[in-house]
């Protein structure tokens, strides 16, 4: 008899309430505490109002679902689910990998916590992978193999408009911040599993766009074989014109029309700051 089972991720994926539901997956919203005011992406707290927010020198930052909250949410789901598929952000970037797995040794080991080290648009591939193994007949236990053994089957490279944000996170130094700020330069940040780190500079928004498009083709071509083995993908931080238009440069570069286009989570925004534009791929899994 086949394990009933459940895939949950959390909002930084990109997937809310809506779209989860449209899934069949189940997705944990993540909070932020806005000027000591806690609220709840893609609940009490929409993209727009948080850009709106951070824009006029609001005091963010990240935080952790409750973990009774979470706790009640497995609960909740075992009374229909042999066992729960968990995907959160990549510990790397958060402790709420770490807390979930503390939590999920309370439950005889039907919550499975899978560090699949991914976020944005990777962390969604990714549950939308576990649920179409799952659907497949694959066990818990095969779905999370695989999670793990495909985490780094991805890369994202992430162009900021303004390194103030970084400097308010603690990602640079006050001096770096200044010269950038004063010469103008474009840091390209990259994802390539647990980290968000420093890439390349650039000298302007389009020698950056040039960077990233470099970068990327050479992962498609060298690391997983060519662009019929990936999906493409953009994101950024409320700058979706941008955004399309390099959604359109990708499919006229790689001949494909498999671009995928989203906003970044608000907890990477928190980071980055609005106007981050970001282009990505993820190879294909069978």
């Amino acid at each position: 008899m086949n394990q009933k089972i459940a895939i949950m991720t959390d909002t930084n994926s990109g997937i809310m309430a809506e779209e989860a539901q449209r899934l069949g997956v189940f997705v944990v919203p993540m909070p932020f505490v806005v000027d000591g005011e806690e609220g709840f992406e893609g609940v009490s707290l929409d993209a727009d109002r948080f850009y709106e927010r951070q824009r006029a020198g609001a005091n963010i930052v990240t935080s952790q679902p409750s973990i009774v909250d979470l706790g009640e949410r497995w609960h909740e789901l075992l009374g229909t689910y042999d066992d729960i598929i968990y995907i959160p952000m990549s510990s790397g970037l958060s402790g709420s990998c770490e807390t979930a797995c503390t939590l999920s040794r309370h439950f005889e080991g039907h919550v499975h916590v899978v560090d699949n080290q991914r976020i944005s648009v990777m962390q969604r591939e990714s549950a939308i992978d576990a649920l179409r193994w799952v659907e497949a007949g694959l066990s818990a236990q095969e779905v999370c193999d695989r999670l793990h053994a495909t985490k780094f089957d991805a890369s994202i490279y992430i162009m900021v408009d303004t390194m103030a944000y970084l400097h308010k996170s603690g990602r640079i130094t006050p001096a770096a911040a200044a010269i950038g700020s004063v010469l103008k330069i474009r840091p390209v940040l990259q994802i390539q599993g647990e980290k968000l780190d420093a890439f390349s500079v650039a000298k302007s928004t389009k020698a950056a766009k040039r960077t990233m498009l470099k970068a990327l083709a050479r992962d498609v071509d060298e690391r997983f074989g060519g662009v019929g083995n990936v999906h493409l993908y953009v994101a950024h931080t409320d700058r979706d014109d941008d955004a399309q238009s390099l959604a359109q440069d990708m499919r006229d570069q790689f001949g494909s029309d498999d671009v995928f286009v989203d906003r970044l989570p608000l907890s990477i925004a928190c980071h980055v700051g609005p106007g981050a534009l970001g282009v990505g791929c993820a190879k294909i899994q069978h």
